[in-house]
């Protein structure tokens, strides 16, 4: 359990059921919560984790509750979303858990001027705070029921809710114009490569892979063509149903606030296994990262096409097996 809401229930704090845990991430243990909590992850690598706990888990709330925890993520837009949503939902009680990288203070400070607060406590670089829950008190913290950026819909907290991506932007103009026939986009956001690959000459399908939930909703939204499939999963573990012709990626970094370019080498052994013998990858990432040793190891033929002096666009063929 996090050490400050262990804490936090050790100094007097009491949970009542039934209890829902919102965005709890698997440096969170919950071995000591009973099973029929509701926990609501999002990220499906993280769900699959308490999933395989024997946790009822679920990428959006389905049920009203007495009592909620929230483990705060870093997206400040976010964090004000879910604690509206915990409002409408619990009756009792709502925790909010997070450290100070993540903003706790500020968001303390927030929920401060609107209703009475008990704790806080700190810990661990972050506080624990909790409050009675009061839906009319956050109606304005609501995410936007349609939140439209360049002409698509994006959601707070996904990657790059605000614009498109300099990254992606830099890897469609390095495509193509005949990409292949069956094409996947692996960690498809909401949707911006993809809309703009099912533009390209000779395309007949393409699958949209994405762990984030929220993301591939809008996606959905934004991406209508028949020839789209979508695919709530984690990249590096996804398998094709046939060989591909291509892989088109901009590959995240990090699951936290320290670059982990394990993450991006994840997606490139995915790539390489998902292609045909003739398939290729087109890839962008961020110039500081070292993902060619992996390309090499993966593909017999790696060219960086074009960059700056912020990202590099790699195009790979030939994948090793």
């Amino acid at each position: 359990m996090s050490p400050r809401l262990d804490l936090a229930l050790n100094s007097g704090l009491a949970l009542s059921q039934p209890l829902t845990v919102i965005g709890p991430t698997p440096t969170h243990d919950l071995s000591a919560m009973p099973r029929d909590v509701q926990v609501v992850q999002s990220f499906k690598p993280f769900h699959d984790h308490f999933e395989a706990q024997g946790f009822d888990v679920t990428p959006e709330a389905r049920h009203a509750c007495q009592d909620a925890v929230i483990f705060l993520p870093r997206a400040k837009s976010l964090a004000r979303s879910l604690v509206q949503q915990a409002c409408l939902r619990a009756e009792g009680l709502i925790v909010v858990d997070g450290a100070k990288t993540d903003g706790v203070d500020s968001l303390l400070k927030d929920i401060r001027k609107r209703v009475p607060v008990e704790g806080p406590i700190s810990k661990a670089h972050g506080k624990i705070f909790w409050f009675t829950s009061d839906p009319a008190a956050f109606a304005d913290w609501a995410a936007p029921k349609s939140q439209v950026v360049d002409g698509f819909k994006t959601a707070p907290g996904v990657f790059s809710a605000d614009g498109v991506d300099p990254a992606s932007a830099l890897l469609l103009d390095a495509l193509p114009a005949k990409p292949g026939a069956r094409v996947a986009d692996l960690g498809a956001g909401w949707g911006f490569l993809s809309a703009n690959l099912l533009q390209k000459q000779g395309l007949r399908s393409l699958h949209l892979v994405e762990a984030d939930h929220i993301a591939l909703a809008c996606a959905k939204t934004n991406v209508t063509d028949e020839k789209a499939s979508f695919h709530w999963a984690d990249a590096v573990t996804w398998r094709a149903p046939e060989g591909l012709d291509a892989v088109v990626m901009n590959p995240p970094f990090h699951t936290s606030r320290s670059a982990d370019p394990a993450l991006g080498q994840g997606f490139i052994q995915s790539a390489a296994r998902n292609l045909a013998k003739h398939g290729e990858l087109w890839m962008v990432a961020n110039r500081h990262l070292p993902y060619e040793t992996t390309l090499n190891d993966t593909f017999a033929r790696v060219e960086e096409v074009t960059g700056d002096n912020r990202f590099k666009v790699f195009h790979a063929s030939r994948p090793r097996r």
